[in-house]
């Protein structure tokens, strides 16, 4: 008994201070089984039956209400608000289980559930398979349109799309990465990228076809989509609600508040334009699992970021750059951080500006067609969430009149070059450029260049003329070219990299139009350059704790502040001495800083060295080599 009470205690304490009021939480099953092994099993995606009830039992004693897809709608709606605690269940790929296993527990526990299937798949004929997890899985595998018309009478289960075929992925570049068929451009070795028209159509022709399957046999046509490998975009999305799919989702997360009920100034609810997130169920999670994963307090979680060149990774010679492009993936795995912020602009003289660009654009040369191959390989091979690390106004344009007439005439020739904010055709061009990244490239997250700043005495009037005014008009020329991007890359997270100085010394806001209060609130997060040696600091240890301590001092900050150390002294181009990159990351974290990054890294030639670059950066929680 003695150990009973404090236990009880802390419960009681985590109860009461759990929110009464919690965003729709969606929970994405796939496969549900008897035989599932508890971990490990050859399907990640299979949930045993047994886990599956204890789910479910967890979920009513704790709370949660489930919720239908009509209510759903109503809310959005602005209709009847959602219980407390709302959580919708669905399960994706109409795989047969969702009506041997999962419906008479549905019935049983009076839950609502979206079941998505791939209608190619329902009524699979014979003798054909399909290509699903550790096996080929055949027509006995899915459903059938009468197990779906039953379970759709029941007054229990909302049928939506998973598409008709586009649960596959398709060639997405020339070296023949396979990318989701929802949000690729196909690659044909004979004409090249497909086009844009082309892309959409084919997406119009795909979801027409999986609505159309589903109201002839059901009687009823589906009113969400459910995107595979939650691959979608907003003119995909647009598609979806011309054909009457208003509901999307995709696996982005745990739950939202936005999305629900939004309000149009008409009075008539607005359609949102990105998807409504899930929690993926994978590797056969238990109930303490599943507790843990909704308990867990998501904005404690550390970023761990590398900043990585791919001019390093370019060479003229494919086969170099495919071994270059094999050793940086294999060193990203080795080290395991949370994000990689990839270069997307060849910078090869090293003055900040983009002299080309490792994508297809508008505007400036292709170096290489690098970036998206680098990208998907770091996320499918390295497990890294990668954001893609653009400049704002540093760009060298190739037509040099151009150039002449939109550059800014810096005092300083140390200066990046940039193209002036205010004029229409820098807007033009930059819009166009991040545009066309995401048109064209796997990311999920966009890095702004430390080349966003002006001195003081650079287009004095610019946003209105004060600092602040100067500060905000940047700012907006950022968040114009994420909205730009967003366009093909919903749910962008955006970091912005911010000189020291204006921490430091505030009233030098009038000497870069940057500052961090402005930062905080425009930006999920501010990439502040750690670097005392790049600030000729004499102590860089003080330099460090001070700069540590006057993001804390400010409500809030540390939790979006990344602190990004520098692993080369550039006032002689050396690499810094070994350990001195630990020891900075240990000295910050001892202060209280949450997220580090650093740059750059030589992954060709093993600075900083492997062990003290996993044991500062991993995002493991055992960031030590395995014997």
């Amino acid at each position: 008994m003695n150990g009973l009470l404090p236990r009880l205690l802390a419960l009681l304490l985590l109860v009461l201070a759990w929110p009464a009021q919690a965003g729709l939480l969606v929970l994405s099953y796939h496969d549900v089984r008897d035989d599932v092994a508890p971990k490990g099993d050859a399907d990640r995606y299979a949930v045993s039956t047994a886990n599956f009830v204890a789910h479910l039992d967890w979920l009513r004693s704790h709370g949660y209400h489930p919720v239908s897809v009509q209510q759903v709608l109503d809310a959005r709606d602005g209709g009847a608000e959602l219980p407390s605690r709302p959580v919708l269940l669905t399960f994706d790929d109409g795989l047969r289980s969702v009506y041997t296993r999962v419906f008479p527990l549905l019935r049983a526990y009076r839950y609502p559930a979206l079941v998505a299937p791939v209608t190619s798949w329902v009524d699979l004929p014979a003798g054909q398979v399909v290509r699903y997890g550790p096996r080929d899985f055949t027509g006995d595998d899915f459903v059938t349109w009468d197990q779906l018309r039953e379970m759709q009478a029941s007054g229990l289960v909302e049928i939506g799309s998973h598409s008709e075929d586009l649960h596959r992925g398709v060639t997405g570049n020339p070296y023949g990465n396979q990318t989701p068929a929802a949000v690729t451009r196909e690659w044909d070795g004979s004409r090249g990228y497909e086009p844009q028209a082309d892309y959409l159509a084919r997406i119009e022709r795909d979801l027409t076809t999986s609505r159309d399957r589903i109201a002839q046999a059901l009687g009823r046509a589906p009113r969400a989509m459910v995107w595979p490998y939650a691959a979608y975009n907003r003119e995909t999305n647009a598609i979806a609600a011309r054909l009457g799919m208003r509901l999307s989702f995709d696996l982005e997360g745990r739950s939202q508040q936005a999305d629900i009920g939004m309000q149009g100034r008409d009075g008539v609810t607005e359609q949102p334009l990105d998807s409504l997130a899930r929690l993926l169920l994978y590797d056969n999670p238990d109930v303490r699992d599943l507790a843990g994963e909704l308990r867990r307090d998501l904005a404690r979680d550390g970023m761990r970021a590398m900043q990585i060149d791919l001019d390093y990774v370019y060479d003229p010679d494919p086969e170099q750059l495919a071994r270059n492009l094999d050793a940086l993936v294999q060193r990203i795995h080795d080290i395991a951080p949370s994000h990689v912020f990839l270069q997307a602009f060849a910078d090869p003289d090293g003055d900040g500006a983009a002299e080309a660009l490792y994508f297809p654009n508008r505007h400036l040369p292709m170096r290489a067609d690098l970036f998206n191959r680098a990208a998907w390989q770091l996320r499918t091979r390295a497990g890294v969430r990668v954001f893609a690390w653009l400049p704002v106004l540093g760009y060298r344009l190739p037509d040099a009149a151009t150039q002449a007439a939109l550059q800014l005439h810096a005092p300083d020739p140390r200066d990046v070059p940039r193209l002036d904010p205010g004029n229409p055709r820098t807007r033009r061009i930059a819009t166009d450029v991040y545009e066309d990244l995401a048109a064209n490239a796997y990311f999920e997250g966009l890095l702004f260049h430390d080349d966003a700043y002006l001195r003081d005495d650079e287009l004095p009037a610019y946003g209105g003329g004060s600092p602040a005014a100067r500060t905000r008009g940047l700012i907006d020329f950022t968040l114009q070219l994420k909205a730009a991007a967003e366009r093909w890359r919903p749910r962008l997270v955006t970091v912005r990299n911010l000189f020291a100085q204006p921490v430091l010394e505030p009233h030098s806001e009038a000497w870069f139009a940057q500052t961090l209060d402005a930062f905080q609130h425009a930006y999920d997060y501010t990439a502040l350059m750690a670097m005392p040696r790049m600030e000729n600091a004499s102590d860089p240890d003080r330099w460090l704790r001070q700069l540590a301590a006057r993001v804390a001092a400010k409500p809030g900050a540390i939790a979006r502040t990344v602190f990004e150390l520098q692993s080369v002294d550039w006032r002689d181009g050396t690499p810094l001495p070994p350990g001195t990159l630990l020891h900075e990351a240990e000295l910050l974290r001892a202060a209280g800083v949450r997220h580090l990054a650093y740059y750059p890294d030589d992954f060709l030639g093993g600075h900083p060295a492997l062990p003290e670059a996993r044991e500062a950066f991993s995002a493991r929680q055992f960031p030590y080599l395995e014997h």
